[in-house]
């Protein structure tokens, strides 16, 4: 089946195929490293990270690549209020927003193969506003150097804005040197007491929109075939980044596919820092299972908006509790056999299941490669339900059974999920583990009462598996940890 992506460029899903099938290129917009980054930031690298994964497997090779801006007036007024250079604050949050993106599984298959940073690309964004200077795209005001946005006819072409309308909403304020209302800044003047490197213009810093242009024409060419990141960049950003790449490029096509995810909310209204309604994902990854965050993150399609709320992390948390129970059950039936002498059956490595290959190539629809997922757990579930009740499991039931789990760990592996140990997962929190011991005893108890003995076998040995010993006693059953 053929990848099919939607394309905010053209509004309408289309077969994906890369310029060079052995290699795509794909960019995604990073963060500015002020401070710690909000859940919302982690949606763009977590579904993406899917995307480029996917994008491995079918073609061999990928070049991704996610920038970090390491230069911006919020850099330097959070630098200035803490008295150190621009650096400190840079090399700090960069460092915490690639741990933050670890802990959510955004490494390996999902992470960038680079991470270029603004302010070691200053050479490559000097030279291509020359270019634009030269062309006359750009000129010079006041040591200010600015994109004329009327020398780019195609300009409001990907958010779909009419440049007349863009400039008849304009802010009433309007720096005088501009041209056009709608012009924006490629480089401006930097006083002494902010970051700036010469260049022909004077000491200066650059623009936002030209540092990604430039950084990507370095590292991935002048065409590139996916560029993404969220819906909020579309305009301005993404659509400067547009008019000031073709123009230095001699109206090649900057990008091909253009993907945005959406925007998350809380309780309805947008997150973001200006607000004060944001949940950093530093906090989060500190509360929460950074694992459920992912599953969250990827319950809704990447277009759509999400509302992020407890609930919707709770809800995430108790349905990996069921997963992980169906890997542990499975995996502790498998372990009984063995000590019970009717041997190991060959292990089997986890492969990714065709159908959810297929939901990932359409449009990479998550929600519905969790479906599949679940209804992979649920046979699982089943044929160990149906095998547990048997006093001797038959060699062929848990050879299809170590199938059939390795098929849901191959699942789970196209999405970043059920790679742990289950020991490991519910190890998280000892009040979770004993809950759920004290749950299968209970229904041990209530097996026996209905003379379901072979369930209440099943159920001693799956704990004893596990290392729980169990001792019926006058006064109930207790267990220990063997």
């Amino acid at each position: 089946m053929s990848l099919r992506l939607f394309n905010s460029l053209t509004r309408r899903i289309e077969p994906f195929e890369p310029l060079d099938p052995a290699c795509p290129t794909m960019y995604l917009c990073g963060p500015t490293v002020y401070n710690y980054v909000h859940i919302g930031n982690a949606r763009g690298p977590v579904v993406f990270g899917v995307l480029a994964a996917l994008l491995r497997r079918r073609h061999g090779a990928l070049r991704y690549a996610r920038n970090i801006t390491d230069v911006d007036d919020k850099i330097n007024a959070a630098a200035r209020e803490a008295g150190v250079p621009i650096s400190v604050i840079t090399d700090r949050y960069a460092a915490a927003y690639r741990e933050d993106m670890a802990a959510l599984g955004v490494s390996g298959p999902f992470a960038p193969d680079i991470e270029p940073a603004a302010t070691a690309h200053i050479p490559q964004m000097v030279e291509m506003i020359e270019r634009l200077v030269a062309s006359g795209h750009a000129y010079v005001a006041e040591g200010h150097v600015l994109f004329a946005v009327d020398t780019f006819p195609g300009y409001g072409r990907l958010s779909r804005r009419d440049p007349e309308e863009m400039q008849a909403g304009a802010r009433v304020e309007v720096a005088p040197y501009k041209r056009n209302p709608g012009d924006f800044v490629l480089w401006k003047p930097s006083s002494d007491d902010l970051p700036g490197w010469d260049s022909p213009w004077g000491r200066g810093r650059p623009g936002w929109h030209i540092e990604c242009s430039a950084m990507a024409e370095t590292h991935l060419g002048e065409t590139i075939d996916i560029h993404a990141g969220g819906v909020d960049l579309q305009f301005p950003h993404h659509e400067n980044e547009v008019a000031q790449s073709e123009c230095a490029h001699g109206g090649r096509v900057f990008a091909r596919f253009w993907l945005h995810n959406g925007m998350l909310t809380l309780s309805g209204a947008k997150m973001s820092k200006s607000l004060g309604n944001i949940e950093k994902v530093h906090d989060l990854v500190q509360r929460h299972p950074p694992e459920a965050l992912r599953y969250a993150l990827m319950s809704a399609h990447y277009r759509q908006p999400l509302d992020w709320s407890d609930e919707l992390v709770e809800k995430s948390v108790k349905t990996l509790d069921r997963l992980y129970g169906t890997l542990r059950d499975a995996d502790a039936l498998r372990v009984l056999s063995i000590l019970r002498g009717q041997g190991d059956p060959e292990p089997q490595s986890p492969r990714i299941p065709e159908t959810i290959e297929r939901a990932l190539e359409e449009d990479l629809n998550t929600p519905k490669a969790l479906a599949e997922l679940a209804e992979i757990a649920s046979k699982v579930r089943q044929l160990r339900n149906q095998l547990v009740h048997v006093q001797q499991p038959p060699q062929e039931g848990i050879r299809r059974l170590t199938v059939l789990t390795a098929r849901l760990r191959g699942a789970g592996s196209a999405l970043g999920l059920l790679q742990q140990d289950p020991g490991a997962w519910f190890a998280r929190g000892a009040d979770a583990d004993e809950a759920r011991i004290q749950a299968l005893i209970d229904e041990r108890t209530a097996a026996k009462k209905a003379r379901d003995f072979a369930r209440a076998d099943a159920i001693r040995d799956q704990l004893a598996a596990e290392g729980i010993l169990l001792e019926d006693t006058p006064q109930g059953v207790r267990w220990k940890r063997a």
